[in-house]
């Protein structure tokens, strides 16, 4: 090794040991404005060359004053999860290896490790044991890479090839999403040619699951091809659709069921929140994040899809010089929509390894316990309501004051929050109404971090 890369990785090490030994300490949301991180980080266009470690010195010096505690403890924004050790360190084994996950002959080690990885996901969470699986950035892209298989499927049953015709003059294909659909699916819809006027929303209940029957009407009114997006984890209420009965009506249509469950896939995991998803094995494909919930660093989602040939035909590219082993192992690129990516299944691999399925069990229930503690802690509180009934790692909080405009309640105690900086939660709008949200998925949360930021927003209440 150069001294250079030596004295880089040393300044960089002794910066993530501060940062790790000080992140649970450090306000959650920084203190900074827009134009003194320009200020800090801008300026001309480098000219000369400059020592590694003095450009990996100067940059965390620059950026630290900008870094959200996102991996902390109380950070309760945008369902974020954390990043165990064994993850923190496999990713940066990733980076020094630099292996590209496009073919096995790129990187053998970075090809069996997805390989062994997928089998033990489809394990855990259920999932039928043949399905193809797909190493992607988050579940926004695994979302597109199982409807782009769905689409292949369903539009070869009628008699269309989309890899070669395109979707000019195609059979027009029908997709069917709950009433609290998660708008990456309809992203991912969109980037695959299924416009806003080919969806079909279903209604759903006062928590946001899909009713059956909303559903069995709705396929019932269109014809052709369809497709249905159904939900484990409501993005704010932590919600489940009843998988099982949405199956059944989905096979008695002909259609694709595909499973959004970014995060809510993982209760699956466990012993005591699996019958959640009962009837997930009977879709065709599922998305989920791997960053959420099994507290893998950024960027890490997992795509799985029942019928590997589709899977195959949708995302799979052929040229002269892409080199394909004789015995056929399993090539990274035939399951994802990228061709150069960084390893990914490394960091999923360490995961697994370090917490084993007990402990992610115990990580799905431990996030849910201390959720359902939030939420106590804050219903208990004179001017404050729970919205949801609290399934999940999800709590939806309004601020109901004596008089006055709740909404704008709202929103004042969530500013007073973000500017306390004890934790971090963002807003959202739930049936027209102002919101707090709430979402614990952190590994190293304990009760003192609740106990500590439910007092925080009690006395942003309060005042």
């Amino acid at each position: 090794m150069s001294d250079a890369t030596e004295d880089a990785l040393t300044e960089a090490i002794r910066a993530a040991r501060t940062f790790l030994r000080e992140r649970s300490k450090r306000p959650v949301f920084p203190d900074v404005t827009i134009e003194s991180l320009r200020a800090a980080l801008g300026g001309p266009l480098p000219v000369d060359p400059a020592e590694p470690a003095r450009v990996v010195t100067d940059l965390i010096h620059a950026a630290d004053p900008g870094i959200v505690a996102t991996t902390g403890p109380r950070y309760f924004g945008f369902v974020t999860g954390g990043a165990l050790p064994a993850t923190v360190a496999a990713e940066w084994m990733t980076t020094i290896w630099d292996q590209p996950a496009t073919l096995y002959v790129l990187s053998p080690a970075a090809s069996v490790v997805e390989e062994v990885t997928a089998a033990w996901l489809l394990e855990l969470l259920g999932l039928p044991r043949h399905a193809s699986v797909g190493f992607v950035t988050g579940c926004h892209t695994a979302n597109f890479t199982a409807l782009a298989a769905a689409r292949h499927e369903m539009l070869r049953r009628a008699g269309w090839d989309v890899e070669a015709d395109g979707l000019n003059g195609s059979p027009t294909l029908r997709v069917v999403v709950g009433g609290e659909v998660h708008v990456s699916v309809l992203g991912a819809l969109r980037m695959l040619g299924i416009g806003s006027r080919q969806v079909v929303s279903a209604e759903a209940d006062a928590q946001g699951r899909m009713l059956p029957d909303a559903l069995d009407a709705a396929l019932g009114a269109v014809s052709g091809p369809a497709i249905v997006c159904a939900q484990a984890g409501n993005v704010n209420t932590g919600a489940f659709d009843p998988l099982e009965d949405i199956a059944v009506v989905a096979r008695r249509h002909g259609a694709w069921l595909h499973i959004d469950g970014a995060f809510g896939l993982w209760a699956a995991a466990s012993p005591a929140l699996r019958h959640h998803t009962r009837g997930v094995e009977l879709a065709d494909s599922w998305a989920t994040d791997a960053h959420k919930w099994l507290n893998v660093p950024y960027d890490s989602g997992v795509v799985f899809v029942a019928h590997p040939a589709a899977h195959r035909a949708a995302m799979s590219l052929t040229a002269a010089y892409l080199v394909r082993s004789a015995d056929e192992p399993r090539e990274p690129m035939d399951w994802t929509p990228e061709s150069s990516r960084r390893a990914r299944g490394f960091a999923v691999y360490a995961a697994v390894r370090s917490l084993g399925s007990r402990g992610i069990a115990d990580l799905v229930d431990r996030c849910c316990r201390l959720a359902r503690r939030f939420a106590d802690r804050l219903r208990a509180e004179p001017g404050i309501e729970i919205l949801n009934d609290v399934v999940l790692n999800q709590v939806l909080v309004r601020i109901v004051p004596a008089s006055g405009d709740a909404d704008a309640a709202t929103r004042a105690a969530v500013a007073r929050v973000q500017q306390a900086r004890v934790c971090w939660l963002g807003s959202t709008r739930w049936h027209n109404m102002e919101a707090m949200r709430i979402s614990v998925s952190n590994w190293s949360t304990t009760e003192a971090d609740i106990d500590r930021s439910a007092d925080s927003i009690i006395e942003a209440v309060r005042a």
